[in-house]
C-alpha cells in the first residue's frame, strides 16, 4: 500500500467528520491546503498541534482557553454582577461576537433531557449554583435555545435560584433557534430585550 495516499485519505476522512463538512468538501479542502502548503497547510498543522497541547476548559465557567481560568473570567473589566448561562462554548463565542454583553458566562455543557437521561448532575448546574453563592451575582441571564429541553433547563435553573433576578433572552431568538446560528444584531436585540422568568 502507498502510505502517502493512505495519509491523504486519512486526512480527508478526519476532516469529513467536522461539522459542515462531508467527504467531498473535505477532499476539496485537502487539495486546497496541499496547493498552499507553505502558506496554509503547515501553519494550520502547527496551530492545531499547539491548540491540541494547550487548550483546556476554564475551571470557573467552562469556556475554552489556554489557561486554567479563561480571559473573560480573569478580566477586571467584566461586570461581576451578571452571569450569562449558555448551553455550550459555541453559544458563548456567539454572544461575545455581538460585543454587547459585558458580564461573565457559565457554560452548562448541554441541556436537561429526560429522553437522554441528562440530569442536573451531568451538566454544570451545581457549579453554577456554587458560583452564584460565592460571587456577588445580582442577575442570571439564561441564553438557552428556545427548544423544549432549553426551556426545561431554564425553568429548572430559575427554580434553583430564589432571590436572584433570573432573565432570559427575548425577541429575536426564534423557537427552535440556536445562538451559534444567529447574526450579531439578533443576539444584541435578544439580550437587550431580555425578560424575567
Amino acid at each position: 500500500m502507498n502510505t502517502g495516499t493512505d495519509d491523504l485519505e486519512n486526512l480527508i476522512t478526519l476532516l469529513a467528520k467536522l461539522p459542515g463538512l462531508g467527504p467531498r468538501s473535505a477532499r476539496r479542502a485537502v487539495l486546497h491546503l496541499i496547493k498552499k502548503r507553505s502558506l496554509q497547510l503547515i501553519p494550520l498543522a502547527e496551530a492545531m498541534h499547539r491548540v491540541g497541547a494547550t487548550a483546556r476548559e476554564c475551571l470557573n465557567c467552562g469556556n475554552i482557553g489556554t489557561t486554567d481560568i479563561c480571559d473573560i473570567c480573569d478580566s477586571e473589566k467584566r461586570a461581576i454582577g451578571q452571569i450569562c448561562v449558555v448551553e455550550d462554548v459555541a453559544d458563548l463565542w456567539a454572544m461575545e461576537r455581538s460585543q454587547v454583553f459585558k458580564g461573565r458566562y457559565h457554560v452548562l455543557g448541554g441541556t436537561l433531557s429526560a429522553l437522554d437521561a441528562v440530569g442536573p448532575e451531568e451538566l454544570r448546574i451545581p457549579k453554577l449554583i456554587d458560583r452564584i453563592k460565592s460571587e456577588d451575582v445580582t442577575e442570571v441571564i439564561l441564553a438557552l435555545a428556545a427548544t423544549i429541553d432549553g426551556q426545561t433547563t431554564a425553568h429548572y435553573i430559575a427554580d434553583q435560584l430564589p432571590g436572584i433576578t433570573v432573565t432570559s433572552l427575548a425577541q429575536g431568538v426564534p423557537v427552535g433557534g440556536e445562538l451559534d446560528y444567529l447574526d450579531d444584531g439578533t443576539i444584541t436585540a435578544a439580550l437587550n430585550a431580555r425578560r424575567s422568568i
